[in-house]
């Protein structure tokens, strides 16, 4: 309770309304929520709450509880709620993620942990090296359970499930946007009669975003966003891209045209991307580019705008990435901007969230006239190197394996005449030039490897003919 003081929470949200009532009294429960609207604190008050109630002696590497997320972003996210909600209690909490400090969260996950919270990938690695024990587990809590089929994360989830105590000796919660069959069928197998319960299902998107789809032209989107940021004087925008060079492209033509952004993708390094959301909460930095990695999980208060650059390839990501916004409570706009490549998704957009979202054209004082553009970057010439798709290489060979292989003749040699080819030999005939050149006495040349040919040996009839 001192926790939740401490965070400032005094009412329940919809889905914590339904969901401790049943997690409190011990069942287990699979949620389905719009994003932003408490699913986090819901699970870690009844996991403080069962903790609590049965004190237990702490023995290294022997984790109470086990949470796992998909993103390295959200493990994150839970980590701090989990240290602000229960920094009264005293429990011990580490987090787990790929990209940094290795070797210290080994010796964290296999030291005191009361709290393990982690992605499916570095959980198994740790696991693999028994760096730590899951047969003690008590309570299991699965976040963004759909995500992990989205991101191919199902087979590594169900190992790690397969590690725990039984399904009746444990409480496990399970929450997602969205909870499909493959989800449910997850929680039928690996849940213990599990309560579905949801909020608001009959609105999929927060009700106090305003939402608007820009029809441009391809060549219009980076003179509309320019001068769409430029009138909006956003104070915190997030724009989602499709494609990783898309955002590092969008980075670069920002900065140009003296718009302050910074992009988060996979290929950039974990404690920038961990600095770069660092400055975009705290204010320091306006506007954040990110490809669906920061579309789920992250509660980022003070989000004012939602700029679709790229209309998401799946309608769920669209629900996921206008959740950014409009979080507890708030208002919010998602402005979407609809070109040719992908504007075919808007149809399942508006069916997946139910109503049609508002079409524009965008106006002539919109489009920025004058976008600068930085020069091109040419990252295969910067590194010394042929590009990664240049012609006659292949992934995992070295270029000197795709150059053709040459014998060189030794310098006195003179160069070796054409063999007539119009006029075929006797069969007879034919076998003793090949049997000489062989032997190496051919007409003044190097010894020449006779070639095998199918069908016969050389200087038989078969191989002549």
């Amino acid at each position: 309770m001192e926790g939740i003081r401490a965070a400032g929470f005094s009412r329940c949200t919809p889905i914590q309304e339904k969901v401790l009532p049943l997690s409190l009294a011990g069942r287990d429960v699979a949620g389905q929520a719009q994003t932003g609207t408490g699913k986090t604190a819901a699970f870690l008050i009844t996991l403080f709450t069962k903790l609590l109630r049965a004190p237990r002696e702490r023995r290294p590497g022997t984790p109470r509880a086990l949470i796992i997320a998909p993103t390295r972003e959200l493990v994150v996210q839970i980590a701090e709620d989990a240290k602000l909600l229960g920094q009264f209690t005293g429990f011990i909490v580490h987090a787990v993620y790929g990209g940094v400090d290795y070797r210290k969260q080994r010796e964290q996950v296999s030291g005191d942990v009361d709290v393990l919270i982690g992605t499916p990938g570095r959980l198994i690695d740790y696991h693999k090296q028994r760096a730590y024990d899951l047969r003690h587990v008590e309570v299991l809590v699965i976040d963004e359970a759909d995500r992990m089929f989205d991101m191919g994360f199902i087979k590594d989830l169900r190992w790690l499930l397969r590690k725990l105590p039984p399904y009746d000796q444990r409480q496990s919660m399970m929450f997602s946007a969205t909870l499909g069959f493959d989800v449910m069928e997850l929680a039928y197998v690996f849940l213990n009669e599990a309560e579905k319960v949801s909020a608001s299902p009959e609105q999929v998107t927060a009700e106090k975003i305003e939402h608007l789809v820009l029809h441009v032209g391809q060549e219009e989107k980076l003179p509309v966003l320019v001068g769409l940021l430029r009138r909006e004087a956003a104070e915190r925008t997030v724009i989602f891209v499709n494609m990783k060079r898309t955002a590092e492209r969008l980075e670069r033509v920002l900065a140009a045209n003296a718009v302050e952004a910074a992009a988060i993708t996979g290929d950039v390094d974990q404690r920038r991307r961990l600095k770069i959301l660092s400055d975009f909460k705290e204010g320091r930095l306006p506007i954040l580019i990110a490809t669906d990695v920061a579309s789920r999980g992250l509660h980022i208060d003070g989000v004012t705008h939602v700029v679709n650059y790229d209309l998401p390839f799946d309608a769920e990501d669209y629900v996921h990435r206008a959740g950014r916004t409009a979080r507890a409570g708030a208002s919010g706009k998602a402005i979407s901007l609809a070109c040719e490549e992908y504007v075919e998704g808007l149809a399942a957009i508006e069916q997946y969230v139910g109503f049609k979202l508002p079409h524009d054209f965008p106006d002539e004082a919109l489009v920025a006239t004058e976008v600068k553009h930085p020069p091109r970057v040419h990252r295969d010439r910067d590194r010394g190197g042929r590009g990664r798709g240049a012609p006659g290489r292949e992934r995992g060979r070295r270029p000197q394996d795709d150059r053709p292989r040459e014998t060189h003749a030794p310098a006195e040699a003179p160069p070796r005449a054409s063999a007539p080819v119009a006029e075929p030999r006797p069969a007879a005939d034919a076998a003793a030039p090949a049997q000489g050149e062989a032997a190496g006495d051919g007409a003044g040349g190097p010894p020449r490897r006779r070639r095998r040919r199918r069908g016969g040996r050389a200087g038989s009839p078969t191989a002549a003919a």
